[in-house]
């Protein structure tokens, strides 16, 4: 019964670590190719090929297999290092900064001393 149960769990994290590789994947395909070398990360069309393949394998594979843990960590690598890397280059990033102009400062706008 409790193996069955620990099945069940591992059954439903597999299934939700699938759908957040996908959700990678859809975020890696949308960003644009300059930005990748802008960041100094790999191209796009690699990220591309390490994520479709990291969530193929969480859908087929099961996840206590080698080949879906490496899939794990390509999602985690480019979640935690390239995707951030991204937004800042785009200027997507959530900085304190945002609608502001280039010439505020952290207490307001800074006019040259008018």
């Amino acid at each position: 019964m409790l193996i069955y149960g620990f099945q069940s769990l591992l059954s439903w994290v597999q299934l939700a670590l699938g759908v957040y590789a996908a959700v990678m994947l859809i975020d890696a395909a949308v960003r644009r190719e300059d930005a990748y070398r802008a960041a100094s990360k790999q191209t796009k069309g690699m990220w591309l090929i390490f994520l479709a393949l990291a969530t193929a394998l969480l859908f087929i594979l099961p996840i206590m297999s080698f080949l879906p843990i490496i899939g794990v960590i390509a999602v985690i690598v480019y979640t935690v290092d390239v995707r951030p890397a991204l937004r800042e280059v785009s200027g997507g990033g959530s900085g304190p900064r945002r609608g502001g102009s280039s010439s505020d400062g952290p207490y307001g706008p800074f006019n040259g001393g008018r």
